[in-house]
């Protein structure tokens, strides 16, 4: 216990990372998928296409492929760009990597919850004179929002767990740090249980956090 105590610094140093990684690649996803959505249904036919074509291409790859396909051939690149070798920090890899991920995910998550919404919404934003963009960022996007909800939580964690893969391109994160640890003290079990609770905490306090603001948005929950 002495041991996972002194080594717990580094320990919740990498539990920053983590977070920084889950957040950043959540919030990027995100931001692309509320895009993407509304694209995927009433873009024209090729967009959609494109769209459709990108989503799949995702969700059937593992995402450890995805991180080495961008860290490996973000580095081959930057290199033949620069005529040397530049290598691709590890952190921005991860980043884009789970984004890239996240994206199809949640854009999956936001369609359905938007062709969930009534076409009678579109009508009665209509009959009160609203243009289109107008409509949906008032009177569409809530009600999306409060649909997609669960699916949303539930990505977040999913992304959250996922940030440990990119240990393996040598970012220092949480399950990196532990690693590190465990070999150096040779006390394996104390560090991966003590990077459990960690992960345990975090994935409670962030259920905790969906469960209240999804009450907040449907009082009839209560």
């Amino acid at each position: 216990m002495s041991t996972v105590i002194a080594y717990l610094p580094q320990l919740l140093s990498g539990l920053g990372i983590t977070l920084l990684v889950a957040v950043g690649s959540f919030l990027c996803g995100f931001l692309a998928a509320i895009i993407l959505a509304p694209l995927a249904i009433y873009a024209p036919a090729p967009i959609r296409k494109a769209i459709a074509l990108y989503v799949g291409l995702i969700r059937g790859l593992p995402e450890l492929l995805v991180i080495f396909l961008i860290f490996y051939g973000g580095t081959v690149l930057l290199t033949q760009v620069a005529g040397r070798y530049v290598e691709v920090n590890a952190i921005t890899a991860g980043i884009a990597a789970l984004s890239f991920v996240s994206a199809a995910y949640l854009t999956e998550i936001l369609r359905g919850a938007l062709l969930s919404v009534s076409g009678g919404q579109w009508e009665a934003a209509f009959a009160l004179g609203l243009r289109r963009p107008r409509a949906f960022r008032l009177i569409i996007l809530p009600q999306m929002m409060t649909r997609a909800l669960p699916g949303l939580g539930n990505q977040w964690l999913v992304i959250l767990k996922e940030s440990a893969l990119v240990s393996i391109i040598g970012l220092e994160e949480l399950m990196r740090k532990s690693v590190v640890a465990a070999g150096a003290t040779r006390e394996p079990l104390a560090f991966y249980l003590t990077a459990a609770a960690l992960y345990i905490v975090i994935t409670g306090i962030s259920t905790l956090i969906i469960r209240a603001y999804s009450v907040h948005l449907t009082p009839q929950m209560r």
